[in-house]
């Protein structure tokens, strides 16, 4: 072992000795651009955050010293874009008994579902079920009635006994628990189901002890639900180099990451708070988006305009490049072509592989790519779509190319640090995509060709597909469809760009999840109704699997 060590090293050492005085150059900004970024001091560049305002800041810099210009909003360099993480209770929130204030979440809280409303009411008992009052409900009776069945959803349960307790005529259903078994009740920020027609509070065991321990007592109950969206400010990062053209060349790599996996991305289970620094993904294509930056201001390659975009919030479903493609700052219609990079930064050693997506989207990347180059060998991958940003961009009918490495062991943990990047690897790919860029000089505007559509990923398991793309910045209540692929079902029974998918046969889908669960529930041949808000009208096709 200690043997094979030494070999690996006087090899790596023999090609950075082989490597001519530019190259080096370049290998050492890449390595201070990964350094920086995957640093833990910026907490993981998590889209919105502190760590992703240092991580713009750096970049900005280094636009600046490259001498690009800024393209962004406002005559600076970014793009600024909400993020919604869901419902938040306001501070207007409260509960009380007998004058005495509850303390909101360690009490009390309100589900996601409730409508804003106030409630008062004096001399109200917590054994009564009468009309026009809440009504108070213990859990225990229902957690061990459903002990060991699978299918028992919480959620489910509480929206119904809502529903329920409503048509009965409770003004509230404030819910508590005295039993062994824990319900794992918490307020979801993601919640995205329509309101229930009264509000549901939840009240922890210590505040049913506390303020309710007499069941034949009466009490003055008086509370307010208040919830609202929470939302976070993102920001794109975004530098030209403006050659008087009539085309424009977009180059683009996402720069967040997960952060302490608050929103549930990471591939650890462990449940441990950890920063992922991210950088293969995507520091790495971070680094190479400021490289090319720093070369191809240095060229001659004069037929197109070159804007460089550092997008935020891919992690979360693409928000930067999505909301860049709906509020460009230049006119998309002078665009030529789009490269992404996305974990550029582990090329295997042994295989030299590297995969190019986006082939199929214009006949003139046969021109310029070929199977075997100098450096690698290329997989190609002709759809013009997947889990990164230059979806957006096929979007709007412009040609992509999508340049990666290759996903690893420590794709989306902690492990993703600095110290495993392949440093003369990244600088190939580098130098490989200023020659495609080069190559591209002399050509006019590209034709774009729609591809086949890769299908979207989840953790349900399914047999059929509908053929659309999701909007993943949608944060209404339903699934909105983004795009609808050619001679796929939802094409076929009628359904566009822009719907809002509700219900599939009998199967609410509420949340791009649970889509995707019910599509789990039908196998080809199949066919159902679908259920769709188109504006403000609620429409049904029928679909055919």
């Amino acid at each position: 072992m200690k043997s094979l060590i030494v070999l690996l090293f006087l090899s790596q050492l023999a090609v950075a000795q082989r490597l001519k005085k530019a190259d080096k150059a370049t290998v050492a900004n890449i390595k201070n651009h990964i350094s920086y970024l995957a640093d833990d001091k910026l907490e993981g560049r998590r889209a919105g955050t502190p760590g992703e305002k240092l991580a713009a800041d750096y970049i900005i810099s280094q636009f600046q010293k490259y001498g690009l210009a800024s393209k962004g909003e406002n005559n600076s360099y970014l793009q600024e874009f909400e993020i919604n993480d869901g419902k938040q209770i306001l501070p207007e929130s409260y509960f009380r008994v007998n004058g005495a204030e509850l303390v909101p979440e360690k009490e009390y809280f309100p589900l996601p579902f409730s409508p804003n409303t106030t409630i008062s009411e004096a001399a109200l008992s917590t054994s009564l079920s009468e009309r026009g009052v809440p009504w108070f409900k213990n859990l225990d009776a229902a957690l061990v009635a459903s002990q060991g069945n699978p299918h028992f959803d919480m959620d489910e349960f509480l929206k119904s006994e809502a529903n329920n307790a409503s048509t009965k005529g409770a003004s509230a259903l404030i819910l508590y628990n005295t039993g062994n078994l824990n319900d794992e009740i918490k307020f979801n920020p993601k919640d995205k189901s329509g309101n229930s027609k009264i509000p549901v509070i939840y009240l922890t065991r210590v505040a049913k002890e506390k303020y309710f321990k007499d069941e034949s007592a009466a009490y003055d109950v008086k509370f307010k639900v208040a919830l609202g969206d929470k939302k976070r400010l993102a920001h794109n990062v975004i530098g030209y180099i403006d050659n008087g053209a009539p085309t424009t060349v977009v180059l683009g790599a996402h720069f967040d990451h997960l952060g302490y996996n608050e929103d549930g991305f990471s591939m650890l289970r462990t449940g441990e708070k950890l920063i992922h620094n991210g950088a293969d993904d995507n520091a790495s294509g971070t680094a190479a988006l400021m490289e090319l930056a720093r070369i191809i201001k240095s060229e001659k390659i004069k037929k197109n305009n070159y804007l460089f975009i550092a997008f935020s919030g891919e992690e979360m479903g693409l928000f930067g490049s999505k909301y860049f493609t709906e509020h460009p700052t230049i006119d998309l219609a002078t665009v030529n072509y789009m490269i992404n990079m996305d974990m550029v930064g582990r090329l295997n050693d042994s295989t030299h592989v590297l995969t190019v997506g986006g082939y199929g989207t214009s006949p003139a990347w046969g021109e310029v790519i070929t199977a075997k180059a100098e450096s690698f060998t290329i997989h190609f991958d002709s759809s013009g779509t997947g889990p990164s940003d230059h979806t957006s961009f096929y979007r709007k009918d412009i040609p992509v190319l999508f340049f990666f490495t290759g996903l690893h062991s420590d794709y989306h943990k902690p492990t993703d640090d600095a110290d495993k990047i392949n440093y003369t690897g990244e600088l190939q790919v580098v130098k490989y995509i200023n020659t495609v860029i080069t190559n591209l000089n002399p050509h006019t505007k590209l034709a774009f060709t729609k591809t086949r559509e890769q299908q979207m990923g989840t953790s349900a398991r399914f047999s059929v597909t509908m053929g659309i793309m999701p909007d993943y910045t949608f944060s209404g209540e339903g699934v909105r469809v983004d795009g609808v692929s050619d001679g796929r079902p939802a094409q076929k029974a009628g359904l566009r760009t822009g719907d809002v998918i509700l219900k599939l046969g009998e199967y609410a889908t509420g949340t791009l999840e649970s889509y995707m669960q019910a599509l789990g529930k039908f196998k080809k041949g199949d066919n159902t109704r679908v259920k769709v808000k188109r504006g403000n009208d609620e429409m049904e096709f029928t679909v055919v699997f």
